[in-house]
């Protein structure tokens, strides 16, 4: 497998570099996943079997009528394809071509079930072995009872956490392989397909196989645990190394590991690659004939290429000073496996860098339960709720949040202090190619209030804080402060950014409580949502599924004429009332194509709450601007707004815009500016989908453009 030792990784940041750096970023998937179908994926299809051979959708899953090939097994057309699986001689075939009895898993999943392929996916392959170490977690998001053998019909699902909720992920079946073996992630069980899957079922999220191509491990496993992710020094990790590390593996945390010194898979002399991520799985203390020796357990997702120096596991003496009951107490394994033990001391020369996934609120079957999460979804807004960064006069605008430690939950390694870790994500950002720069501060509290005013804020300095602003996807806050009320501001450094956030607290708790058996898990972690221009004219998220399940069909979908029901009675009872009578069914219509990711005119609930969401922010926008509350954007009005909306387009556009989507008095309705934004975000989307390379144009057959023209 050829590797770059040319790319270099690129940190904006001042932390620690994240093990290697990411080409193409998790939200971009959304994007390439569904656009990519009129062009690759068809491609690919007319290659695999011919347009007269495919039989009618008919295959049920989860209530959906999918589409069969020709062999009666099912499709996923809309999986991304790349220019790899496209070369000459790339054949994609069902694991029943490759071998005469495949298994989903053989004798169970495990950490050894995965070896690198022709991707620098390393990335990902460390985080899928890090959670194999945990198997009810790998249940989440490999759901049990797939295979090959009874009811199989080439269809397999899995789970992703997005933004604090789990995704479905469906596949069909079909690997690229090259001569019939597997060009990507592999079991060395050739009978063994589920890491296999996995993989492949993670690249659609992404965007296909070349969005895996280098990233960030601690990434991939929140997208995996819905955990929150710190990237670490090895350098200032405690002196007593042993002990933290066994601290965070017993309080169920994944830990991956990596040199970001050398070109990149390099080896140093000791065999250890540069810049390429591996999995720590274990902290041990061994005895030997000498006295007692600390080690850890590393994995290399090569599934080759370990450690030479001492403790290696075909050239470490040091194993003849170990029992053979220790030995066996610690499943060594001898053999070229990727799996090895070293000495904590040599995993600190060898080791620059260590990210960690914190786990919360794990399930009942899980021993290890350290975290309560709290959860709250913001937005900020320009000239509403995005007062930038403190050196600012408008901090005080942006969304605030009181949080209570409790006395009853003091740290055990800091009396008289509550443990926590904050964590910021800033959502589908860089799907339209900002990443705002992002950062937390957290200020003492008034007993009578959760809210600060400017004035307050001016005259105290923060308790804590990010100590910088960062544009990584999430920036994590962890520490201690006394038991108290405090304000948790997050904000973006330049003011009047648009965005959307996810702020998730994650509290200590008792070791045998269970977030909703707690009895003082209200206490805990308390969250004062702000108040924004939407709440008065839309109605909740409550009572909007309660609306969805009212107007949507009994299978649960959402299609063009439900939609126009449902928001037109959403919009009656707030303060845009009468602007439902500017609905059109055909905005509908292109509501529910432009957010369909399966090409079947229908919104499940979670894509019907994904558009919801933007709703939500595009109505804070649009109240914003109609300076005047007549219920309408003046036509000077909707350049500004498409701006603060993250769209920015020239005055030849701006002409169609009032051609097109103006009312006769050259205004544009609240409906019809949900129309324009939602079309326009979309058409951009497209382009990029479009233009894999970056060089603004893109090139287009007779068969793409009609799909693009004709279903939006």
């Amino acid at each position: 497998m050829e590797k770059s030792p040319s790319l270099t990784a690129k940190s904006e940041d001042s932390l620690p570099s994240p093990l290697p750096t990411t080409l193409e970023d998790d939200d971009s998937a959304s994007v390439c996943s569904d656009e990519l179908l009129g062009s690759q994926s068809r491609r690919w299809f007319a290659e695999l079997m011919a347009a007269d051979e495919l039989q009618p959708p008919g295959l049920d899953v989860n209530g959906e009528r999918v589409p069969l090939g020709r062999d009666g097994l099912f499709v996923d057309y809309h999986f991304p394809l790349g220019e790899l699986e496209m070369k000459a001689g790339v054949k994609w075939r069902r694991p029943k071509e490759l071998c005469s009895s495949p298994g989903f898993t053989v004798d169970g999943a495990s950490r050894l079930d995965v070896r690198q392929g022709k991707l620098s996916d390393c990335w990902l392959l460390s985080a899928i072995a890090s959670l194999a170490v945990h198997q009810p977690l790998l249940r989440k998001v490999v759901p049990p009872g797939q295979t090959f053998q009874s009811g199989y019909n080439g269809c397999f699902i899995f789970r992703f956490w997005q933004y604090g909720q789990w995704e479905e992920v469906r596949i069909d079946d079909l690997l690229p392989t090259y001569n019939n073996e597997l060009i990507y992630l592999s079991s060395p069980e050739k009978r063994e397909f589920w890491s296999s899957l996995l993989e492949k079922a993670y690249a659609k999220l992404k965007g296909g196989y070349r969005a895996l191509d280098m990233g960030f491990p601690h990434e991939a496993m929140v997208d995996m645990t819905g955990g929150v992710a710190e990237v670490l020094s090895v350098a200032v990790l405690p002196r007593e190394l042993p002990a933290f590390l066994a601290e965070l593996l017993a309080k169920g945390a994944l830990i991956n590991c990596a040199n970001t010194q050398g070109p990149l898979e390099f080896r140093n002399e000791l065999g250890i690659m540069f810049r390429h991520a591996y999995s720590l799985t274990a902290v041990e203390k061994v005895e030997t004939k000498y006295g007692p020796v600390d080690l850890v357990r590393i994995l290399n997702p090569w599934g080759n290429t370990e450690w030479l120096g001492p403790w290696s596991d075909l050239q470490g003496p040091e194993w003849n000073t170990v029992s053979a009951e220790e030995q066996k107490r610690l499943e060594r394994i001898r053999r070229e496996d990727g799996e090895f033990w070293m000495s904590v001391s040599d995993f600190r020369q060898n080791f620059e860098t260590m990210e960690v996934c914190h786990l919360a609120d794990l399930q009942s079957d899980v021993s290890v339960q350290p975290w309560s999460c709290a959860m709250h979804h913001g937005t900020w807004v320009p000239h509403v709720s995005a007062g930038g960064s403190p050196k600012g006069g408008y901090f005080w605008q942006n969304p605030q949040f009181g949080l209570v430690l409790s006395q009853d939950h003091e740290s055990k390694e800091n009396p008289k202090r509550c443990a926590f870790i904050l964590a910021l994500m800033q959502k589908y950002q860089r799907r339209r190619g900002i990443n705002l720069s992002i950062a937390l501060h957290i200020y003492p509290a008034p007993q009578e209030s959760t809210h600060l005013p400017p004035e307050q804020l001016s005259k105290h300095p923060p308790v804590m804080s990010s100590s910088y602003y960062s544009s990584r996807r999430e920036v994590v806050l962890r520490g201690h402060l006394p038991p108290g009320r405090y304000v948790v501001i997050p904000s973006t450094a330049e003011p009047n950014q648009q965005g959307a956030f996810l702020l998730r607290v994650l509290t200590e708790r008792g070791h045998t409580a269970t977030p909703a058996q707690h009895p003082a898990t209200r206490d805990l972690t308390s969250i004062t949502a702000p108040h924004y221009p939407h709440q008065e004219a839309l109605p909740s998220l409550k009572a909007m599924m309660q609306l969805f399940k009212k107007h949507c069909n009994k299978r649960g979908f959402c299609k063009p004429h439900h939609l126009h029901s449902l928001l037109t009675e959403a919009i009656q009872g707030g303060v845009l009332a009468g602007s439902e009578k500017y609905l059109a069914l055909e905005h509908c219509k292109s509501l529910v194509v432009l957010m369909d990711s399966q090409g079947i005119a229908q919104l499940t609930w979670l894509e019907f709450q994904a558009l919801w969401d933007k709703i939500r922010m595009w109505t804070d926008i649009f109240l914003v601007y109609d300076k005047d509350k007549t219920k309408h954007l003046e036509y000077k009005e909707v350049a500004p707004a498409l701006k603060a909306a993250g769209i920015v387009v020239d005055d030849l556009v701006m002409q169609l815009v009032g051609l097109r989507y103006t009312e006769p008095d050259m205004t544009i309705s609240y409906p019809g500016f949900l129309y324009l934004v939602m079309k326009l975000e979309s058409m951009i989307h497209k382009f990029h989908a479009y233009d894999m390379v970056g060089m603004g144009c893109i090139s287009l057959n007779y068969r793409q453009w009609l799909h693009m023209t004709i279903y939006n």
